[in-house]
């Protein structure tokens, strides 16, 4: 059913893999898309408890694929801008405890998709990155008030700004991570929580989630990220941040 994704369930635990580990699973329009539409899927079967989201392969994920991104003037345009927040929105809103499983490099788009989840462990070997601003465009879908959200306003405004890498224990000291682990023992300690959640009654579960997502919207304004589509669309047809992409990717010999 799934191009870019692969569903696993396995009692009241589901794992959504992003599946293009050659590529290090980075996050086309397409695999958004498909992000939400398994979100909304699972979210139809009452069985699941917890959804265990994890890359295939060496990474968790590269971050957005701006390749094949429309053109600001092109139609749909707007629409592919915005489906970064829609998936983001449609695994917040999910009633299943969603669990994101961390190893290798967590970049951009990648670390908004984390922040959408509920928990977070990862391996001691994972690293994080938020290359946007060197790319020459914001940090789009709800990114700023998830990251603010889990971080803080000084360190997310340093991170996106900065754009530096940071590793698994300066995540978890800034509460991003619940757990950290030796990367051999990742797969055991995500099923470990994730049936620490199952054996928990559900009802308080679910109220528990929902009292802390309603009170952190609240607080952060999740509401307004619908203008990040606008933003994003405005960078890409700004000179300054046109040139600023530009040497960022030939930086890495990409074009």
């Amino acid at each position: 059913m799934y191009q870019t994704l692969h569903i696993d369930r396995h009692g009241s635990v589901a794992h959504l893999w992003l599946n293009r580990p050659d590529k290090l699973n980075p996050l086309s329009v397409h695999a958004l898309e498909e992000i939400a539409a398994a979100a909304r899927e699972l979210d139809g079967d009452p069985d699941i408890r917890v959804i265990v989201v994890g890359g295939r392969g060496r990474s968790f994920s590269a971050g957005a694929d701006l390749s094949g991104f429309p053109g600001p003037g092109d139609s749909g345009a707007r629409e592919a801008a915005d489906a970064g927040r829609r998936m983001a929105d449609a695994l917040e809103a999910v009633h299943a405890i969603t669990i994101a499983r961390i190893q290798g490099w967590c970049v951009g788009g990648g670390l908004v998709l984390a922040a959408a989840c509920d928990l977070r462990v990862a391996a001691d070997s994972a690293r994080f990155s938020i290359p946007e601003v060197d790319l020459g465009i914001p940090l789009a879908w709800g990114g700023i008030p998830r990251l603010l959200r889990e971080l803080g306003p000084a360190l997310t405004k340093e991170l996106v700004i900065t754009c530096r890498p940071f590793d698994a224990d300066e995540a978890a000291r800034a509460g991003f991570l619940n757990r950290v682990v030796a990367e051999a023992a990742l797969d055991q300690a995500v099923e470990g929580l994730a049936r620490e959640v199952v054996q928990r009654p559900a009802l308080p579960v679910q109220a528990t989630k929902r009292h802390v997502d309603a009170v952190t919207a609240n607080q952060v304004g999740l509401n307004r990220a619908w203008s990040d589509a606008d933003s994003l669309l405005a960078a890409l047809m700004d000179p300054e941040c046109e040139e600023a992409r530009a040497r960022y990717l030939a930086a890495r010999g990409r074009r």
